[in-house]
């Protein structure tokens, strides 16, 4: 029997298990949540584990009653070689979305340099929403919800991987986007003097600026040890040539002040903000911070009012070799926006031209998933990167926590792995979204079950392409953060020159360049592999 799919008007589903079939997920799934906190499917409060039976899904054990196999509630669970997965009790998986994908980009620019990235680095989540998805569009504003999977390949046959995909309705054509108000705050020290640092943001700069609408604004920030605006928030219109003049006389210096930067750029955005349109602040650069504020949460700790009562987003763009990658993903994650990263004049073009209203639009504000696992069908499962991104099941319908933001024509992919209990069938977990509205900022669900089906098509060669191209991207990211050994957490997990014999073959079958940039890096990963140590293959 294939796997039965259903794809899900306005909802973002957050995973289950083996086979499964999406139901009940129509419009009319859209709750009223101005109510007091509804309880989570399958009874009880939200994230205690507890409670009656919901709907069709079974009951939970009380506290302190024995599992299955014997396993006191509480106790860590682990598979077969040790490693964990989801606590017994735990059926609950709440996470915020991201759609961020620096990390891709600085694995690529690090193995094209010859050297393996640090696995510290390296995310699943931003490896897997590197690449295009053909999930279905929603036709009005919040999203749509695809969910599939398939056997895991090599694996015990009770093993899946599972795939829900989130996307957003794409920016309207003929320029009818809200004007934008964008402070750049440019890196100007002495470390963006390297090649392919502050040359690669004036370039990109520059085109940007070409690109930009007449009735757009735009404000210029420097900060090397000290920041300076350059330019206060000036519509594009006729002051195209004295923006690009500005930019052109930008030149490195001195150390790097992040912290002053970003309270700069932020007081630049609030006096320059313009009702009615897309305010957001724009960080380009290396992040190698080394005076004044370091961390994360003392910068964006002075600028917190302008970002809550504004509602000012930061989209992070990292450059260079060196780039300090943890604490751009932090001010982008705290300061309610996004990263990505660059490396050329291609990639800029792509982040500045083609992505340009995804990435200074939103389409919601602070959207997290929840999904209630079964304990009567589901024995373990494991989302897949997302430790960044965890959210404490209690607070999913607590607004003051952060999300994700979402911009137009985005897509999100999380993946899972879920081992099914012998025999497990009917509805096997009750999945919620959970967002904002970026304008009024009133709170929207969706919500569907999800039902297991018997799953016997196999990952490679019957799964639809872009599942198996987020398995490739998804197994990369594993082997990369195993350090010296392929045999990373997912199930099923392949030799680096099958995986790359995979992410070939699938670039021919898509006629997708990027899925074959991911089979070099692959080659490139293996061949450094064996060059440093003994072969994984």
């Amino acid at each position: 029997m294939k796997l039965h799919t259903r794809t899900c008007r306005g909802a973002v589903v957050a995973l289950l298990a083996g086979g499964l079939l999406l139901t009940g997920c129509s419009s009319d799934n859209l709750q009223d949540t101005s109510k007091a906190a509804e309880r989570p499917a399958y009874g009880g409060a939200p994230g205690n584990g507890s409670g009656s039976t919901g709907g069709s899904g079974a009951a939970r054990p009380a506290d302190g009653v024995e599992q299955g196999d014997g396993r006191p509630e509480g106790e860590q669970k682990q598979d077969d070689k040790g490693r964990d997965f989801a606590p017994e009790p735990d059926y609950l998986s709440t996470f915020a979305l991201d759609v961020d994908t620096a990390s891709y980009g600085y694995a690529l620019r690090t193995l094209d340099e010859g050297r393996l990235p640090d696995p510290g680095t390296v995310r699943p989540e931003e490896f897997v929403n590197s690449f295009r998805q053909d999930y279905e569009r929603p036709e009005g504003d919040g999203f749509s919800v695809t969910v599939d999977g398939a056997a895991a390949p090599g694996a015990d046959d009770d093993w899946s991987l599972l795939r829900v995909g989130l996307a957003t309705r794409p920016a309207d054509h003929g320029g009818e986007r809200p004007p934008a108000a964008l402070t750049f705050v440019i890196d100007t020290s002495g470390s963006m003097a390297e090649p392919g640092r502050l040359d690669l943001v004036k370039e990109s700069l520059g085109i940007l600026t070409d690109e930009l609408r007449g009735d757009d604004s735009i404000a210029l920030v420097t900060f090397s040890s000290e920041a300076e605006t350059r330019l206060p928030m000036t519509r594009v219109g006729d002051s195209r040539a004295r923006i690009h003049d500005v930019i052109e006389e930008l030149e490195p210096s001195d150390s790097t002040n992040v912290g002053a930067g970003v309270e700069t750029g932020y007081d630049e955005a609030v006096d320059g903000r313009r009702s009615g349109a897309t305010n957001r602040v724009v960080l380009l650069s290396d992040a190698l911070a080394n005076t004044g504020e370091t961390q994360a949460d003392a910068i964006l700790e002075r600028i917190e009012g302008a970002r809550r009562e504004h509602g000012i987003t930061l989209f992070g763009v990292g450059v260079g070799s060196d780039y300090g990658d943890a604490l751009m993903e932090q001010l982008a994650d705290k300061g309610d926006g996004h990263t990505t990263y660059v490396s050329d004049k291609e990639q800029a073009r792509k982040v500045f031209v083609d992505q340009l209203p995804m990435n200074v639009e939103l389409r919601a504000r602070d959207a997290k998933a929840q999904v209630a696992f079964d304990s009567g069908a589901v024995e373990r499962f494991r989302l897949i990167g997302y430790e960044n991104r965890a959210v404490a099941d209690e607070d999913f319908r607590d607004d003051r926590v952060d999300g994700g933001e979402v911009g137009p024509g985005h897509t999100v992919t999380a993946l899972y792995a879920v081992r099914l209990r012998p025999g497990a069938s009917g509805e096997v977990a009750r999945a919620t979204v959970r967002w904002l509205d970026p304008e009024t900022r009133a709170p929207r669900e969706r919500s569907g079950s999800i039902g297991a089906s018997a799953v016997d098509s196999r990952l490679w060669g019957d799964a639809e392409p872009r599942l198996q191209v987020t398995a490739v991207a998804a197994y990369f990211a594993e082997a990369l953060r195993g350090g010296s050994t392929i045999d990373g957490t997912l199930p099923g997990a392949p030799g680096l020159g099958e995986l790359e014999e995979r992410a070939r073959t699938l670039a021919d079958s898509t006629e997708d360049r990027s899925v074959k940039e991911l089979a070099e890096a692959i080659d490139q990963a293996s061949r450094l592999r064996d060059r440093d140590g003994p072969g994984q293959d």
